[in-house]
């Protein structure tokens, strides 16, 4: 099947590399890999991620400013 691919820069720098390296041609170059990604098994979801909180004893804060205030006294700037 014949397609138009536009490569960005830095990968057909490689690919350019890749063919004069090993002497393979363009198109064995490109599709290899390309192969290989399709083959590939595809990882399972994970888990989302879920955080446990803690009581920590401290009184509730609504503002940044008032657990500077209750950390550092009322003399914290």
């Amino acid at each position: 099947m014949r397609t138009t691919l536009t490569l960005d820069d830095d990968v057909a720098v490689l690919v350019s590399k890749e063919v004069r390296k090993s002497g393979e041609p363009f198109k064995q170059v490109v599709n290899c890999p390309q192969r290989a990604g399709l083959r590939a098994p595809k990882r399972p979801a994970r888990k989302p991620f879920k955080a446990k909180p803690m009581n920590l004893g401290l009184p509730p804060f609504t503002k940044a400013e008032e657990l500077l205030e209750w950390l550092e006294g009322p003399d914290h700037r």
